[in-house]
Formats: C-alpha cells, structure tokens, sequence
C-alpha cells in the first residue's frame, strides 16, 4: 500500500505495504474468524442497548410525559454523544490498539446502559443516552480497524459484512427481548441486562484478543496527522457519503415501535411481536453485499467499480421506503421497509469498505471516526427534524426522505472519492 499510503504523510516501506492489505501474523485463521464472531456478537449488544429505549418509548413517554418533539430531543442527545466520540474513540484505536480500546468502549457505554435504569425524567434518559453514544461509536472505529488488521482485501467487504449484521441481528432479538424484560421485571430491568452482557464480552475479548505488535518504523498515529487526512478529498467522501446514508437505520430503529404504535395502532406487545419483523427480513443486505464485493473482486472488476456497482444497485433498493406511507396493509408496509433495509445494509457494508480502500492502517481508525462525525451530525438533525414532522403533518414526508437519502451519500462518494483515489489504493 506504499503508493497509497504516501499520499496521507504514512512511511512508505515493504513491511507497512504488506501489513496493509494482508492479514497480521498473529491472527491465524481461526482465531481471526472467532474474533469476528465476537464482534459481530458485540454489536448485537450495541444495538439491543441503544434500541431500548425506542421499543419502551410508548412506556417511556407515558411515564416522563414526553411528546413526540421530546423525544425526538433524546434521540438526538444519543447521536450527539456518537458525534462527540466518533474522533476521540478512533484516536483511541488508532493509538492503543484495538485490545485496550474496545476493551474500554464496551466498559464505558455498558456502565451508561445499565445507569438509565435508574433515571426519573427525560432530561436525565437523554443524560445517560448522550453518555452512551460516545462510547457505542468506538464500536465501529474499534471493529473496522480489527477487519482491517486480520482481513485481506477479497475477504474485507464480507468480514465487515459479517459484522455489521450485528446491527441488524440486535434489531431483530431487541423487540421481544426488550418487551418480555419490561412485561415481566419491568422497564428498568432492560436496561440492566444488556449492560451485564456488555461487561461480560468485555472481560472476553480482553482474555481472547491478541493483536499484532506497536510498529517501529515509525507508522502510526504520529505518521498521519489529523489535518493530513482532512486534506483529503477521500475524506469528504465518506464523511458525506455516512451523513446522508447513517440516518436512514437509525430513523427505522428509533422511530419504527412509535410508527406502528401510533400509525398502526397496535399494542405494546404486538410492536414487540411485529417490529422486529423488517429487520430480519433485511438482515441478509449486509452479508450479501460483502459477498456480492467479494464476488465481484475476484474476477478481476476494479475497485472503483466494485463499489459503484454494489451502492448503486442497494441504494436503489432503499428508494423503496417511499411506499410505505402508500400502502394500506401492515404486512406490505413491513415487506417494503424490508426491502428498504436490505438496501440499506448492502449499502453499508461496502460505505465501510470503501473507508478501508481509500486510507492505510495507520488511518482507519481516525478516518471511520470522520465519517462517523459526519453520521452523527445528521443522525442528531435527522431525529429532531423526524420530531417536528411527525407532531406538524405525519410520517410520510419522513418517509420520502428516508428513500432519497442513500443514493444521494452514494454520488457524492463517488463525485468526491474520485475514480484514481480507488484505483490507487488497489494497485499499491
């Protein structure tokens, strides 16, 4: 990766070249796949924390009188949180590794979890979901730089696949796991048991994970300063490219139990018994665009177009939401946000992938921390703009913007990513 990493200030040499693009010594095939697993298994966690608060927001707003704007207003505290901790969270991988570093993450946002079982007020849930956010990033950043390290280019894009359907695994368990805590030990007790499986894991990975050794020639945090990397119009392409795509989930995770609740008319336990539905539907999107990269890799397509190929097909899928708010069956509104959300995972697994094309180890870290930046400013507008729609005229105009949104982050990606940035890095 010499070529390319000299474009971002990294010494170039045959050791840093290497390292870059094939998996480290240490991991050897199984331990590089079991430790796969566990991220996967970690972001199951993340994502049956966070959606805790969205499937007990009915309960919720009942118990702290919220309206439809407030809670939109807690939703946003938590994106805020992931913006705050997207660079220091990447910095932190990037400078103490991935054992230290997630390691920490984990701790940090299962002790925020586990405190909202003991809040008295929407200001003090968006509080302890502002907390939470800044350590639930370090998932990413965290998770992205160990693929990097322990997957080889034609494996990368299915690894991150692989991993990223924690999302939509958590997704799909959080619902009736969530529900079946708050029906029969109450609200406050689903809170409590994600926090316990996250300080598990934590204790796991740090006995389980070993990582290659601090480099010494120099190649590092230190080799590529911050300000480099923003030079970079690379940078400005996925930094876009997450800030028009990222929402998009976070608006069918968040606001997905208050649609059918509200819209729909269905009970708590019928929002438990169908929300989960759209989400395993779509849980395949991410697998199958990683395979679909893989796929296409090996018989010789350039990376440039490996990516354009994959986003434009998915994003195109994700214009499916625009249906929703049409359809006067529930079970055809859930099989259309399906289709949207298999879209939507595609898409994703090669948004991430496309982060590990353009910049060398040394980076990747800070750089899926500036587009989670990026996410995060939109994920934090998005809710509060969801809010105000929602209580002013209804769901739809949301929903129409939920299908727009991908494939404009996916031009850009490419407008400002450029054909030779791709190309270079393949070619290093």
């Amino acid at each position: 990766m010499a070529a390319h990493s000299t474009d971002i200030g990294v010494k170039a040499s045959p050791r840093s070249a290497s390292a870059s693009h094939l998996p480290s010594q240490p991991f050897d095939t199984k331990r590089r796949w079991i430790l796969l697993f566990m991220l996967c298994a970690i972001t199951v966690v993340n994502f049956i924390d966070r959606q805790t608060v969205a499937v007990l927001a009915p309960v919720i707003k009942q118990a702290f009188h919220l309206s439809n704007g407030a809670y939109g207003r807690i939703v946003a505290a938590f994106q805020f949180g992931m913006m705050s901790g997207e660079l220091p969270m990447g910095w932190l991988m990037d400078r103490v590794g991935c054992q230290l570093g997630l390691f920490a993450a984990v701790c940090w946002w299962s002790a925020a979890t586990g405190s909202q079982a003991f809040v008295r007020s929407g200001a003090q849930l968006g509080a302890t979901f502002y907390w939470m956010g800044t350590g639930e990033c370090g998932n990413y950043s965290g998770g992205m730089k160990s693929i990097f390290q322990m997957f080889g280019r034609s494996e990368r894009t299915l690894a991150i696949g692989i991993f990223n359907s924690g999302s939509v695994v958590g997704s799909v368990v959080a619902p009736p796991f969530i529900v079946y805590l708050a029906e029969h030990y109450g609200f406050r007790a689903a809170f409590l048991v994600p926090a316990l499986l996250g300080a598990l894991w934590a204790i796991g990975w740090w006995l389980l994970y070993r990582g290659p050794e601090r480099p010494k020639d120099g190649v590092g945090t230190q080799a590529v300063p911050l300000r480099t990397i923003l030079r970079e119009s690379s940078a400005w392409a996925v930094m876009l490219c997450r800030f028009f795509i990222g929402p998009v989930i976070q608006f069918y995770w968040y606001w997905l139990p208050s649609y059918l609740f509200s819209v729909e008319h269905l009970s708590l336990k019928g929002v438990g018994a169908m929300s989960w539905i759209p989400f395993f539907l779509g849980s395949g999107g991410g697998i199958a665009g990683g395979w679909a990269a893989g796929w296409l890799h090996k018989r010789g397509v350039t990376t440039f177009n490996v990516r354009r190929i994959t986003m434009f097909a998915s994003s195109a899928l994700c214009l499916a939401s625009c249906i929703v708010p049409f359809v006067a069956s529930i079970w055809v509104s859930l099989i259309v946000m399906s289709i949207a959300i298999f879209g939507h995972n595609f898409v994703s697994a090669n948004m991430y992938g496309a982060i590990t094309d353009l910049f060398p180890e040394a980076a990747v870290g800070r750089a899926t921390g500036l587009s989670g930046v990026a996410g995060g400013l939109s994920g934090l507008l998005f809710p509060l703009l969801t809010g105000i729609l929602v209580d002013r005229i209804s769901y739809t105009p949301v929903f129409l913007l939920a299908a727009a949104m991908p494939i404009t982050g996916t031009i850009l990606l490419f407008v400002l990513g450029k054909r030779e940035n791709f190309n270079k890095a393949a070619a290093a």
